[in-house]
């Protein structure tokens, strides 16, 4: 009997590879089908999805996307039909086959050339459709890169596998740095100067914008607003690795007020331990390999290398938006992240039980 214990029992790759292996490779096709239809409509709604935009160059996306999807359906069930057709003819006209060599039908020629005429004027005319329709798109993209308010600059810098974000201000001491979670108020223009620091990633936000390529060397710039507050999920578009399916990030766009509120809150150092199992969950945080990496706003932790963690436990998610931020989550995290995220810069932290819970007491204390 067929089994491979890489793939949970209710795994379709699982009972895929159960069917095939037993002969019943119909059933298989179907099953294969079927889970390709949903993944399909999966991606028609969602926190990630380019069909359904919440800003205006997602939409200006959606819109060529539909009408390439109706022109080049209607050609595809023109093209079947005129196949099928021909077919029919073909098998009706078998009999008489000899006949129209010997005596070929007057007109014959004329309209086969009329026929291909056509076709030849009707593909131009698409071409020209698509082409069109692709260049005042990809204007309207830029549009807003010539708005007359002030926009909010935001500095995202794409890493093997995480996001570091930085909002930009005059003033030092006023700006704002986070990981894989950005913040936008809804309705304001927002620029986004993006760069690497390794390889070649691709920041892309199906809901507000297509992907902008990340360059060692070089910044690029985009500029996107949304239009309506939620949650929308974005993700390096670029391979860029091992974990290149594990570099997400996330987009909240939220009113004016939620995003002063969240964006003083984020200037603020992290508070000091309120009590003794805080302030042992700091020193162990202090005295391990952490301080090398990750930075704490208000302690002596500086490290550059991994995210800052000043307020780690006001974030959705871990890992570039791997892991749910829970408790749990984190524990393994810390514990051995290679586990969970192979080829990742941090390295595994045997701390004994009462360490690790002192430590996560103090990390999820950083709001």
């Amino acid at each position: 009997m067929f089994t491979d214990f890489r793939y949970p029992l209710s795994s379709p790759v699982r009972r895929i590879r159960l069917l095939t292996a037993h002969g019943s490779l119909l059933t298989a096709c179907r099953l294969i089908t079927a889970h390709g239809l949903l993944l399909t409509l999966s991606g028609c709604a969602g926190v990630q999805s380019s069909l359904d935009p919440a800003g205006p160059q997602a939409d200006h996306i959606a819109r060529i996307w539909w009408l390439m999807l109706f022109i080049l359906s209607a050609i595809f069930v023109i093209v079947m039909a005129l196949l099928a057709l021909a077919t029919w003819r073909r098998r009706t006209s078998a009999d008489n086959e000899t006949e129209l060599i010997l005596k070929p039908e007057a007109g014959g020629e004329s309209r086969m050339s009329t026929l291909v005429t056509t076709g030849v004027v009707i593909t131009v005319f698409v071409l020209f459709i698509l082409l069109i329709s692709s260049f005042l798109t990809g204007r309207s993209l830029h549009s807003l890169a010539a708005s007359n308010s002030p926009p909010l600059t935001i500095d995202i810098t794409g890493q093997q596998w995480w996001w570091q974000v930085k909002y930009e201000n005059d003033m030092p001491s006023q700006m704002v740095t986070t990981a894989n979670e950005i913040h936008i108020p809804v309705g304001r223009v927002v620029q986004f100067k993006l760069k690497s620091n390794d390889v070649i990633h691709s920041f892309w936000v199906p809901n507000l914008h297509g992907k902008t390529d990340l360059v060692p060397g070089h910044v690029a710039a985009t500029w996107i607003r949304a239009d309506r507050p939620g949650t929308y999920r974005g993700q390096c578009a670029e391979f860029c690795g091992h974990q290149h399916a594990h570099m997400a990030f996330t987009v909240v766009a939220e009113s004016e007020e939620e995003f002063k509120n969240w964006y003083d809150a984020q200037l603020l150092a992290a508070a000091q331990p309120a009590n003794t199992q805080l302030a042992r969950g700091q020193q162990v945080f202090m005295t391990s390999t952490c301080i090398m990496c990750h930075r704490i706003q208000g302690t002596d932790a500086g490290g550059a290398v991994g995210p800052d963690l000043t307020h780690v436990a006001s974030r959705q998610t871990i890992a570039a938006g791997t892991l749910a931020n829970t408790r749990d989550n984190l524990a393994h995290w810390i514990l051995d992240s290679q586990a969970i995220k192979p080829g990742n810069r941090m390295p595994p932290n045997p701390l004994s039980a009462e360490d690790l819970s002192a430590l996560l007491n103090y990390l999820q204390s950083l709001k």
